[in-house]
């Protein structure tokens, strides 16, 4: 998949193509359900298929001392919209000039001057433009004029519908089930492994250290999870601390996780964080022991959870 950080000046071979638009956080499936249309398009067109999104995502613009709400790094979401059948990811640079666009001028300098697209799928209910002024009407009204169709894809998930806000909501309150239902995989958290202060290894309780400084914080506390190693397709379970370590005075956000079973050295290593289950809330022990105790009770709960979802889907696909 090519990856093209401009829309100024492309090559030939870059323009034309069918796109989805929009900013798929997460790339859930209603997000799918877009791309999958403008895939449908670009067959019938007998051109590429690409997708359209904005870096930085247009809140971290506006308001870029706000706490990270994006719900993959972007690296993350190249691979996901590549799995999707993207050819080409255009990731349009949101900065003043295309923050104060009116409707007609991105539809104009963007989409048909810039990338000289054949057609554009959005959301029905998909803006764009300064204060919101476009919408799906206004978009067919320009493609019309410019030269390019577009098709506004039914929001999917019925009355509760599949959007990227339920999934941060569902994930701050530990709702694992939901986040994972509308993205139709377990939501992932992707990083290397960092040095730790080694704690785990003095009570047999190793874990691998991830920073979550890119993305959104879920709930803060303990899941039952499964990592998969750079290179490797093999789901290993384990059990996630998510949050500050308090009994150990911890001030760094982080993630750790204890994968069962397993030996070998992950330093440096990426690692892709799937969180299955929300299992309790962090929390501040009055000893080490105390703390161990628990850990010990978090590790049974977590083998049964995900010895459980393996019956059921030994893939781990889901």
């Amino acid at each position: 998949m090519q990856i093209l950080d401009q829309y100024h000046g492309l090559a030939d071979e870059h323009r034309g193509a069918a796109i989805a638009l929009g900013n798929f956080d997460g790339v859930h499936l209603g997000h799918a359900q877009v791309i999958g249309c403008a895939a449908v398009a670009s067959h019938r067109l007998s051109c590429p298929l690409g997708v359209a999104v904005f870096q930085p995502h247009p809140k971290q613009f506006f308001m870029p001392s706000a706490a990270p709400t994006n719900l993959q790094t972007p690296a993350a979401r190249a691979r996901l919209l590549q799995a999707h059948g993207a050819q080409i990811l255009y990731r349009l640079p949101f900065e003043r000039t295309m923050s104060l666009m009116s409707d007609v001028e991105f539809a104009t300098q963007v989409l048909h001057d810039g990338l000289g697209v054949s057609h554009v799928s959005i959301g029905e209910n998909y803006r764009f433009g300064r204060d919101r002024v476009g919408d799906a009407s206004s978009l067919k009204r320009l493609g019309e004029k410019l030269g390019f169709s577009v098709a506004a894809v039914p929001l999917a998930g019925g009355q509760k519908r599949y959007s990227s806000t339920r999934i941060r909501t569902a994930l701050q309150s530990g709702d694992c089930e939901t986040a994972t239902r509308i993205l139709g995989r377990m939501w992932t958290v992707e990083g290397r492994v960092q040095f730790g202060q080694q704690r785990g290894r003095t009570i047999g309780v190793p874990t691998a250290n991830l920073s979550i400084a890119e993305i959104l914080r879920p709930r803060f506390g303990v899941y039952a999870a499964f990592a998969k190693i750079e290179g490797e397709e093999r789901m290993l379970p384990g059990v996630v601390n998510i949050g500050t370590r308090p009994t150990l005075d911890g001030k760094e956000e982080r993630l750790e996780i204890h994968l069962f079973d397993f030996t070998g050295d992950l330093y440096g290593r990426m690692l892709e964080v799937s969180l299955l289950t929300f299992l309790r809330d962090e929390q501040k022990f009055d000893s080490f022991d105390a703390l161990k105790a628990q850990i010990d009770l978090d590790i049974k709960h977590a083998k049964t959870l995900t010895t459980e979802y393996l019956r059921v889907d030994p893939t781990g696909s889901t």
